[in-house]
């Protein structure tokens, strides 16, 4: 069967690889697409399983294109009692999707140019050491929303006309700081490369892998506040492989299905899955570590 996702998200070895160690009866097809194509290749009822951010599972169950799961068909009880009603899976105590991984959006930063606590604090992208040296993902949400979270806004994206109009205006004062605005792959070496220092609009997703490979880079979540992003994986509304794309999710919001998710090669994750964590613990337990997935 299909799963439609985001560009860069999942990585089509990592996703078979995975159902083929642990016996799954799965064959993963995986489409890469763009924001802008995802909703006529949904339209299109070519896919079984969608994987999106919970705030879109929301705009597809409102345009019927998603099924509605059974609970009692996926261990939600093995789930942080945060995640089991996670917001955005569930519409009028009804299940349309499940939250398989997330993470925060923060500072990125060179730690041979700042320290933690220098990084800790939005307000770091202005200075003067930073000059020609910070980084945009070119993505407008993630930035403007760091932006409105520095102003004071702490709901960032339910703001009025006039909070509107400050967060441009304090974007805008960034500007001379501004090295570039960089897609995925420049984001990933204009870090590594120390042609930029900090980054706005990104999180462990990216550094975590740099860092793994060596590069003095790390994220950090500031004292104003970060970003949550999550992937929660829905049945396609009229899937004729309903069964095949039920257990896929099974698997993968299991405790091993779990574990594996978070050392993906395409980016490291949260789990929402505590069994998931000890499985983790027991496996890797230096990435268990190194991404706070442990008891201490």
């Amino acid at each position: 069967y299909k799963i439609i996702e985001k560009q860069g998200r999942y990585k089509a070895v990592d996703a078979a690889k995975a159902a083929r160690e642990d016996g799954a009866d799965i064959v993963v097809g995986v489409v890469q697409t763009d924001m802008e194509n995802d909703r006529a290749l949904i339209r299109s009822h070519a896919f079984d399983v969608i994987l999106s951010d919970a705030e879109y599972v929301q705009a597809l169950n409102g345009a019927g294109y998603v099924e509605e799961l059974d609970p009692a068909d996926y261990a939600l009880d093995d789930y942080f009692p945060e995640f089991q009603q996670f917001p955005g899976n569930w519409q009028d105590g009804k299940l349309f999707s499940l939250v398989t991984r997330f993470g925060f959006l923060g500072v990125a930063y060179n730690t041979d140019a700042l320290t933690e606590a220098e990084a800790a604090n939005y307000n770091v992208f202005w200075d003067p050491k930073l000059t020609g040296k910070v980084g945009h993902f070119d993505w407008h949400l993630p930035n403007l929303g760091q932006m409105s979270l520095l102003n004071g806004n702490a709901i960032p994206y339910d703001i009025d006309e006039a909070a509107w109009t400050a967060v441009k205006e304090k974007t805008m004062t960034l500007r001379s700081q501004i090295g570039g605005f960089f897609d995925y792959g420049g984001t990933f070496s204009s870090l590594n490369d120390g042609q930029m220092l900090a980054f706005c609009g990104i999180g462990d997703w990216i550094t975590g892998v740099l860092e793994k490979s060596g590069a003095k880079v790390k994220s950090v979540i500031p004292e104003q506040g970060g970003l949550q992003w999550s992937e929660c994986f829905s049945i396609g509304k009229g899937s004729t492989k309903a069964d095949l794309a039920k257990k896929w999710i099974q698997y993968i919001t299991s405790a091993k299905g779990q574990a594996k998710s978070a050392q993906m090669a395409a980016y490291p994750a949260l789990i929402p899955n505590q069994k998931g964590w000890e499985v983790l613990q027991a496996e890797n337990p230096d990435e268990a570590k190194r991404q706070g997935m442990t008891k201490d």
